[in-house]
């Protein structure tokens, strides 16, 4: 995908983007150095999989940020099913640490918001408008 703000494919124009967040199992801090370093690796090779362009990134000790723009067929449950469940099976096999520490590698939750161009307020007063046209 480009850095334009629209999509398109053979039947839809778009522009989907969501902000993205979630946790190691009890907020543990094992994000960080080599791990950190892997994980970001491993989140672009899923997104590039999953048609996902990762516009940001942050990985902090104990948490993921992600603004991702993404196809209307990708909700964002499966965005975050498959990035979770990709990077927890790799990272546990390639760090043995981290299956001593944590039961499994990521919390069940996670944050979403969908983010847009426009305001929820103009897409409301554009809505209305079209009653007296």
């Amino acid at each position: 995908m480009n850095g334009k703000r629209w999509k398109r494919s053979t039947t839809t124009v778009y522009n989907i983007s969501y902000h993205l967040i979630w946790c190691p199992k009890y907020r543990r801090k094992v994000l960080v150095d080599d791990v950190a370093k892997r994980l970001e690796k491993l989140l672009l090779q899923k997104a590039h999989e999953i048609e996902l362009e990762i516009v940001q990134m942050e990985i902090m000790p104990d948490h993921v940020h992600l603004f991702v723009k993404t196809t209307p067929t990708n909700s964002p449950h499966f965005i975050v099913q498959q990035l979770k469940g990709y990077t927890s099976r790799i990272l546990r096999q390639e760090f043995p640490s981290l299956k001593s520490r944590l039961p499994s590698m990521w919390t069940r939750s996670y944050y979403c918001e969908s983010v847009g161009h426009i305001s929820e307020e103009t897409i409301r007063k554009y809505i209305e408008k079209q009653k007296n046209k």
